[in-house]
């Protein structure tokens, strides 16, 4: 159990309970082999079946860490942090955003959109999940749309979600890891046929980095 203090603290976002944090090249989506230093928020209550990091889902696992730390750190990398989770947004953003960009980052979140939008972004990727639909605040302001195709019938649900993503975001399509040499050809073969859309690899699991 967390001190009232200490709870008080991640309630309004002082605090947050940190996974962990690194410096990598971006490997999905829009910014695909770029530079960035991730932070991995802990907590999540989406329950995807194919996640590839369930050990984030417990935020009691994870140590409430102050954004102060976390800033200081990030600052020293690169110019350009995501907040990844777990999901991100189950917790108020607006005070790491704002302590971010106060030392000149650009700041990115990957996040499911299953909570309201909290924080200021440069960047959005919003990745949503059958079992837990997005908030129209996220849907109104995502800058990215990332599908993961598992089955054939995830094509559907990628056009439903386009169609209620805003009209500037740009469009992706992804094969989950685990099915990768059965939906890739899929994929493709789809994009060309559906040329709004764009394929999404997880080059960072090609290349064996983080």
């Amino acid at each position: 159990m967390l001190s009232k203090e200490i709870q008080l603290e991640v309630n309004k976002g002082a605090m947050l309970p940190l996974m962990e944090e690194f410096y990598t090249i971006q490997g999905e989506g829009f910014h695909t082999g770029t530079a960035a230093y991730f932070i991995r928020i802990g907590g999540c209550d989406v329950g995807c079946h194919w996640c590839d990091v369930k050990e984030s889902w417990n935020a009691e696992l994870h140590p409430p860490t102050s954004i102060d730390l976390i800033v200081k750190n990030a600052s020293t990398y690169a110019d350009t942090v995501v907040v990844t989770g777990g999901e991100p947004l189950s917790w108020d953003m607006t005070l790491l955003t704002q302590q971010l960009k106060d030392k000149n980052l650009k700041v990115h979140i990957e996040t499911s959109g299953a909570y309201p939008l909290s924080g200021s972004w440069d960047w959005i990727c919003l990745s949503p999940k059958k079992n837990k639909l997005p908030t129209q605040t996220v849907y109104d302001n995502a800058h990215e749309l990332k599908v993961i195709i598992h089955n054939k019938h995830d094509f559907i649900f990628a056009e439903e979600q386009a169609e209620l993503v805003n009209n500037n975001a740009i469009l992706f399509l992804q094969p989950e890891w685990s099915k990768k040499e059965e939906m890739t050809p899929l994929i493709v073969d789809y994009v060309m046929n559906n040329p709004k859309w764009r394929v999404s690899l997880q080059t960072h699991k090609y290349l064996n980095i983080p």
